[in-house]
């Protein structure tokens, strides 16, 4: 691998046909069309270590919640030489169902998660259906046992997980979801999350619908851009135009570079 630090989206499912209010809480009245919403989970090669960043959920999930899913996310490792029990670290953005399903799949992982995301997921807002429904409870069960099984490091804010890795702990869409800031060749580069599902999101100050505390989604995308530095050095959690923005580099993970420069910039 080197010592060059690459990140790669790989993208596992879809959703589609969506509406605007299904991506947007104050939709546009201009726009007439709305994106279809895909699925990522990333990995980070740097100083000889391989990081995920989240992990994805599998084919009963899929089926449960109405997804498309292309290939499984933790099979699609294969394409990179990865095997499961290879990871050492997976950063957690948040415990919603397509962030943190295949929990059970990497037994030798330690997982990095923000304190007060854990706090959220099993504490009285889970009363509530509406904040509830992006969870699945086997999920948030499996990361218990993770941390009953001294596999879980809690970070409380900003927190480094490997040299030129660190996560920050944004909320609004969950209340501990972080982003992850990487060194790379091309400049920091900010794995958004669902801080911004879209690059839309962010560059309107349009929050996605689903969200706990719109104030703190808000604050983190001044976060975002403060740790990004550039505007086209943030990658939004569940936006086609990745895709289309980042090289292609590997056919049988539907894979994307994204340490290197997008194909165009949002800089004027």
């Amino acid at each position: 691998m080197g010592n060059a630090t690459e990140i790669y989206a790989l993208r596992y499912a879809t959703m589609s046909p969506r509406t605007l209010h299904m991506n947007f809480l104050q939709p546009d009245p201009h726009d007439t069309t709305a994106q279809d919403l895909d699925y990522f989970v990333w990995l980070i090669r740097t100083g000889g270590r391989d990081i995920l960043v989240d992990t994805g959920f599998n084919a009963a999930e899929a089926e449960i919640r109405h997804r498309t899913l292309t290939r499984d996310p933790v099979d699609a490792l294969a394409s990179f030489g990865v095997d499961a029990a290879d990871i050492r670290d997976i950063i957690v953005t948040h415990l919603h169902y397509d962030h943190a399903g295949n929990l059970d799949r990497f037994p030798n992982a330690r997982f990095h998660l923000q304190e007060r995301e854990m706090a959220y997921a099993t504490g009285r807002c889970m009363c509530l259906g509406m904040l509830r429904y992006p969870f699945t409870v086997e999920h948030v069960t499996t990361m218990v046992r993770h941390v009953y099984g001294d596999r879980v490091t809690f970070h409380n804010g900003d927190g480094d997980v490997a040299p030129g890795v660190t996560v920050h702990r944004v909320g609004g869409h969950s209340d501990g979801l972080q982003v992850v800031r990487v060194d790379t060749a091309r400049g920091p580069v900010v794995l958004a999350s669902d801080a911004a599902h879209y690059y839309a999101n962010l560059q309107r100050r349009s929050p996605f619908p689903i969200v706990y505390n719109v104030g703190d989604m808000a604050q983190g995308w001044e976060t975002i851009e403060r740790l990004a530095g550039h505007p086209d050095r943030f990658i939004p959690g569940h936006d086609p135009l990745v895709t289309e923005l980042y090289p292609r580099v590997n056919e049988a993970a539907d894979a994307y570079a994204l340490h290197v420069a997008p194909s165009r910039s949002f800089a004027t």
